[in-house]
């Protein structure tokens, strides 16, 4: 069996409406239904910068103690959130790790830094 879930940190977090943080979640790997039914949404098509909304909003199981995360909920994160779901959603479902290859520049020793640990910083 392979992994199909990745916990991951968001480097700021959602705010709710009652003033709550939220950082932590946990993301799905997609599916194909989870990249093509977001193509057939009235938004998408009148402005296609929406399929990220709606497909984070597919494959975010959970968000902190967020009830349920839909697109309401993805419209309301920070940008630098935005943009970091987007590298993360394109790092597991690329190759399936949440792990990036990084060199040290002094003694070039190779070694893996996990994503999700980046989003903590």
């Amino acid at each position: 069996m392979f992994q199909t879930e990745y916990e991951f940190t968001l480097p700021l977090g959602y705010v709710d409406g009652e003033g709550n943080l939220h950082r932590e979640g946990v993301m799905r790997l997609a599916t194909a239904a989870d990249e093509i039914l977001p193509l057939k949404d009235h938004r998408v098509q009148s402005n296609e910068a929406y399929l990220i909304v709606i497909l984070l909003s597919r494959v975010i199981t959970q968000l902190g103690s967020v009830a349920q995360v839909n697109p309401k909920v993805i419209e309301s994160i920070y940008a630098k959130d935005l943009a970091y779901l987007q590298e993360f959603y394109n790092r597991i479902n690329g190759n399936g790790q949440a792990n990036v290859d990084a060199t040290c520049p002094k003694c070039a020793h190779e070694f893996a830094v996990e994503l999700n640990s980046l989003g903590g910083l």
